[in-house]
């Protein structure tokens, strides 16, 4: 009997513990905390001036190894979008994707290779996601991403651009 009570405790415990991610637009870094203990940081690349990344507090809805949205590239989609975590039904997630060193997405929050496997891996289906801050302004950009980005503020974007991202998209699969 006192085994089996020590168990329950030990398992209670363990499921109670409070992990949640905080992604700083601001810095442009998501950091992941259990039990108020940072257990990995990663950057991110959130959504450009007309796309901006909504601040709040949200709990991840789905998570899917393997998505394509419905949304992106206007009009039918098609965008792959691995290794999501859903924080809303509007269209905003985080998931894998190309991380300059600026915000480039239409809303999304964009982890590098390596933290998004990771992040997916880590957190669970209600996990609390809070986004703060303020996302740099066009100004603020290195010298370097400014050469990166056309007009509108977004990455230049030519075919063999695609074919890259569309191939690191798909190395990064993780299979269990």
């Amino acid at each position: 009997m006192k085994r089996i009570t020590i168990l329950t405790i030990i398992l209670t415990c363990g499921l109670m513990a409070d992990k949640y991610i905080s992604v700083d637009l601001g810095e442009q870094m998501a950091y992941a905390y259990d039990n108020d203990e940072l257990v990995m940081s990663g950057r991110i690349s959130s959504g450009v001036p007309q796309h901006p990344t909504p601040e709040g507090d949200y709990t991840i809805l789905e998570k899917k190894q393997r998505h394509v949205s419905n949304i992106w590239p206007k009009p039918k989609g098609g965008a792959k979008m691995n290794y999501m975590l859903r924080l809303s039904y509007s269209g905003i997630a985080m998931h894998l994707g190309v991380v300059p060193d600026y915000p480039a997405s239409h809303g999304c929050i964009r982890m590098q290779n390596g933290f998004a496997q990771k992040l997916w891996k880590w957190a669970k289906v209600g996990t609390r996601v809070e986004v703060y801050g303020f996302a740099p302004e066009r100004d603020t950009y290195s010298e370097r991403s400014r050469r990166d980005r056309n007009d509108n503020g977004y990455a230049r974007n030519t075919g063999h651009e695609r074919e890259r991202r569309s191939a690191f998209y798909d190395d990064y699969i993780i299979e269990d």
